[in-house]
């Protein structure tokens, strides 16, 4: 019996519709990239484990995808581990390459790496795909695309700005509604040092980042398991149910956060952030999470998360700023900020509020029928033309019945079918049909190009 295909859960195809749909997203953020001055690189999917462990946290690194090293994969693995219940010793024997988990790790070893032949501030943006060994659910892949924005060699907080300017180009540009949430790791960092628990910053973070998912009894269940006393968790409360306008949610962090410089920092910069953002004026809603953690270990200052009003899913759009990630590749003090759009669950954005364009899937613009030899080769002389002027056209290949060439068109929502038949060849002219309105007309070759550049 044949064997039924499928894909990896966590997975998909894409038909030639849903291509072109999101080329529609790709096209229009790498056109916001460019309009913000960023320059595009490429890095391999596979990294080296060393480069990506240690760099997302405990929970992040059991999410990466490892690669068993080509050929005799068993030989100098210790045997006896074979046996035991080691298997994070025996993954580092077995494998040392990994497939990159994001981008921004990845830029990070580039950076370093390149470092000589770079002009800081360096601006650059990535459009490639990642893997998480994640458990697949809505909006959860385990392998979707990133579409990353960073500045490094910078500490200015107008980075921060500039970044928010950029993610509300691209979601007006889109038309999704969006609640852009900040928070910073210093007022994070400050949160940990007021609860008597400043080692246990990660542990806080990690649990605290769930609650959206989770709510606040399982996060504070969480934080019992990860060795908070009550009284830690107690004292956590009240900063975690701060309310008012942006403005007081402000005030008061600050004025709970009075006893801590890290922490007072981090109020000051966010601040700056959103001042200096409201100034320059925003269509999306602009908020404050002091929730928000982002659960990865490099962000050292502003975080940014991005969710779609209209759409009950995960994050969107990510980020933040760190000032140390270069450091782990031997180039410590090199500041960085970036965001990352998920452009998988923007496109299940889109296509849940039905937000495309008319003309998003339309790959070809007209199709010329083919009715024979002589009417080919004159159809693909036009074809030619057309195509030098930048119109999309393409044959019928067959030489097949009238109602199966339209019904081709029709099936692929082609909007035109020229016709050169016996009577257009001997004038040297082209029927065209609107295949909305159904009206036809003959026109010249010089009509035909104007008639379609419409």
């Amino acid at each position: 019996m044949a064997q039924k295909p499928s894909i990896p859960k966590g997975t998909r195809d894409f038909s030639p519709v849903e291509m072109a749909r999101r080329n529609y997203i790709f096209d229009t953020i790498r056109e916001v990239f460019h309009l913000f001055g960023f320059k595009q690189i490429e890095t391999p999917s596979m990294e080296n484990l060393s480069t990506l462990m240690g760099k997302y946290g405990e929970e992040g690194d059991k999410l990466l995808f490892k690669i068993l090293n080509s050929g005799d994969y068993l030989r100098g693995v210790d045997r006896s581990l074979l046996e035991g219940e080691a298997s994070g010793k025996l993954t580092s024997q077995l494998s040392e390459k990994g497939l990159r988990y994001d981008l921004t790790v990845p830029f990070a070893r580039y950076v370093v790496q390149h470092r000589a032949d770079l002009q800081f501030p360096f601006k650059r943006f990535q459009i490639q795909p990642v893997w998480r060994a994640d458990r697949p659910q809505k909006g959860r892949y385990r392998e979707f695309y990133q579409c990353d924005a960073d500045i490094v060699g910078s500490d200015s907080l107008i980075n921060e700005v500039e970044l928010l300017q950029l993610i509300d180009e691209v979601f007006s540009r889109l038309k999704i509604n969006i609640a852009i949430k900040l928070n910073n790791r210093k007022v994070l960092a400050g949160i940990a040092e007021l609860i008597g628990a400043p080692e246990k910053i990660v542990d806080i973070t990690v649990a605290i980042d769930k609650i959206d998912k989770i709510g606040i009894e399982n996060v504070n269940a969480e934080l019992r398991e990860r060795g908070l006393d009550e009284a830690a968790i107690e004292s956590l409360q009240p900063i975690l149910a701060i309310d008012g306008t942006l403005e007081e949610r402000l005030a008061k962090l600050d004025e709970i956060l009075a006893s801590s410089e890290t922490g007072k920092k981090g109020v000051e910069e966010l601040r700056y952030v959103v001042n200096e953002t409201m100034k320059l004026g925003l269509n999306a809603e602009l908020d404050l999470d002091v929730s928000l953690a982002r659960g990865l270990n490099y962000y050292t200052g502003t975080i940014i998360e991005v969710k779609a009003k209209d759409v009950q899913i995960g994050s969107i759009t990510g980020g933040g700023r760190y000032d140390n990630l270069t450091g782990v590749f031997g180039l410590p003090g090199v500041s960085g900020v970036g965001i990352s759009f998920g452009a998988d669950r923007i496109y299940d954005v889109l296509n849940a509020l039905d937000l495309y364009p008319e003309n998003a899937s339309a790959a070809t613009t007209v199709i010329f029928t083919n009715f024979g030899e002589q009417e080919t080769i004159a159809s693909m002389k036009v074809i030619k033309q057309l195509r030098a002027n930048g119109i999309t056209a393409e044959i019928y290949p067959d030489c097949s019945k009238m109602k199966k060439q339209m019904a081709y068109a029709n099936a692929l929502a082609i909007p035109f079918v020229a016709i050169i038949g016996e009577t257009e060849l001997a004038e040297n002219k082209v029927t065209l049909k609107d295949m909305t309105s159904g009206e036809q007309e003959t026109l010249d070759i010089e009509g035909l190009v104007n008639r379609l550049k419409q």
